[in-house]
């Protein structure tokens, strides 16, 4: 039965735990490593589990021994009982104030786990470019250092258990011996007989074994209250306003006209940067509209806030006149917006089931149409397994340019009102974006498309072009217009010729 509730109560723990994680937003994976994180959602519930079923099977049959005994004690010879209550309340007060110690230490250990499990869970999430830089002896000095310290740690908090432990058992004997002494006082002046004291003797003995119980209980106490601490610090996270509150239009679509007003934004980590100062931007239904301009000025930032990754903290976002902060983030994301990025993840499972993550009651008739349409239909049946061809970890089994494609399909399965390319071909060769660029050409037909640009020669046909300059709009117009102006565009594009050449 205690097995039973263990694991159910580990069950909807782990649930209930990563639920509330990924009901965050953004900025809380900003704020905290995914090594911590996983930590939380594994040692620390085992931890806070294994504690459970033993500190209830093992605490419970030591407390009720315990109880029966000082029952059974009281009743033998209260005169004996109550030399042996007096010394208790020096041992309490030791026990808390060392116990108080020992789960602050526990808690720091804890921490330190976290600490290597990231360490190590990132040099193998970004394995190639550990390999790819030769850091190998690099990121096993660093783990070799939080695991050192968490070792240390460890080592402190054994010690002091083992202090508790000690302690105790010598408080227990020393108790032992004061009952021989003064049980043979009362024996020889005739209040004891014999048999009282052997019995007086048997009943402290079995309290004394289940105290010894307790106090080696206490350790794994120490550790899983520390653990519990850990998760219930996460649990107790309310989710995101943005995710569970808002409007949802299920009624009708959006058609997708969008409206920058004075927006001043900047990340949460980083409050005293400013990204965006007064930016102001007016996107038609059905328009392509390009955002250009150097590294650093905000244009993967105004994606950001378009996908409500991040709320704006002046100024408005609108979509159709209705503020982004009023709707539902969740239905927004998974109805209206489609966001294909510079490099895009793939989960390790099959081509089929990536692409169906876009819409998850799709049929595989329309994951089919959508895979035509984004051009990757053709590589795809050319592999053994066709659409049941297994990507790899993070689709590294596939080529960028293949990854792309499968993205872009992806993001056209839920039929979103507006496309949000963000430097989508930027990574790939010259063959490989010519393909892809085809792809999004296909796709982009009466839909409003925001593109961040890196390579300009992509976004020429484009009906609005942006250049951003320190976070604020410098120019704007058609790539005709802005060429014949000869400002900051034109200086642009013959930078990138130059390159090109």
């Amino acid at each position: 039965m205690l097995s039973h509730v263990g694991e159910r109560i580990a069950m909807n723990l782990r649930q209930d735990l990563f639920k509330s994680i990924i009901m965050q937003d953004i900025r809380f994976f900003d704020e905290n490593r995914s090594g911590e994180i996983v930590s939380r959602l594994t040692s620390d519930i085992q931890d806070f589990k294994s504690t459970f079923k033993i500190c209830i099977s093992q605490g419970l049959r030591s407390t009720t021994q315990i109880i029966g005994c000082i029952v059974s004690v009281i009743g033998i010879s209260p005169q004996l009982t109550a030399a042996t209550v007096l010394s208790l309340p020096t041992i309490i007060l030791i026990g808390t104030l060392l116990g108080r110690s020992l789960r602050k230490l526990s808690n720091e250990a804890q921490n330190q786990l976290a600490k290597s499990t990231a360490v190590c869970e990132e040099a193998i999430q970004n394995i190639r470019t550990v390999k790819a830089f030769a850091a190998e002896e690099k990121e096993i000095e660093m783990f070799s250092t939080e695991v050192t310290l968490g070792s240390m740690l460890n080592e402190k908090l054994g010690f002091g258990i083992g202090l508790f432990q000690g302690g105790t058992n010598l408080f227990l004997n020393g108790i032992l011996l004061c009952t021989l002494y003064f049980g043979g006082h009362l024996l020889s002046t005739g209040q004891l007989t014999p048999g009282e004291l052997m019995a007086f003797l048997m009943a402290t003995q079995t309290i004394q074994k289940s105290l010894s119980q307790l106090s080696l209980l206490f350790g794994s106490y120490v550790r899983g209250i520390s653990a519990g601490a850990r998760v219930f610090e996460y649990l107790n996270m309310p989710p995101s306003p943005m995710m569970i509150s808002g409007e949802v239009i299920g009624d009708r679509s959006l058609a997708g006209s969008i409206t920058f007003k004075n927006v001043k934004f900047s990340y949460p980590t980083r409050q005293d940067h400013v990204i965006l100062k007064d930016f102001n931007l007016h996107i038609p239904a059905g328009k392509t509209v390009a955002i250009v301009g150097t590294s650093g000025n905000g244009k993967s930032t105004i994606a950001a806030l378009l996908e409500r990754f991040y709320d704006v903290n002046d100024g408005s976002i609108t979509i159709d006149g209705k503020d982004l902060r009023s709707l539902n983030a969740s239905y927004l994301r998974g109805n209206v917006l489609g966001y294909i990025d510079q490099e895009p993840i793939l989960f390790a499972t099959s081509i089929i089931e990536n692409i169906r993550y876009g819409k998850p009651s799709a049929t595989d008739e329309d994951v089919i149409e959508m895979a035509k349409k984004a051009n990757a239909h053709e590589f795809i049946m050319k592999f053994p397994h066709k659409y049941e061809t297994q990507v790899g970890e993070r689709g590294t089994q596939l080529s960028g340019g293949q990854k792309q494609r499968i993205a872009i399909a992806r993001a056209l399965l839920k039929k979103p009102s507006i496309l949000i390319l963000d430097e989508a071909t930027s990574a790939l060769d010259y063959e490989s974006e010519k393909i892809v660029q085809k792809a999004l050409d296909n796709v982009i037909q009466g839909r409003t498309v925001l593109v961040i640009a890196h390579r300009l020669s992509t976004i020429k046909n484009a009906d609005i072009i942006v250049v951003l300059q320190r976070g604020m709009i410098a120019e704007m117009g058609t790539h005709k217009e802005l060429i014949e102006k000869k400002g900051l565009y034109y200086t642009l594009i013959n930078e990138q010729d130059k390159e090109g050449t």
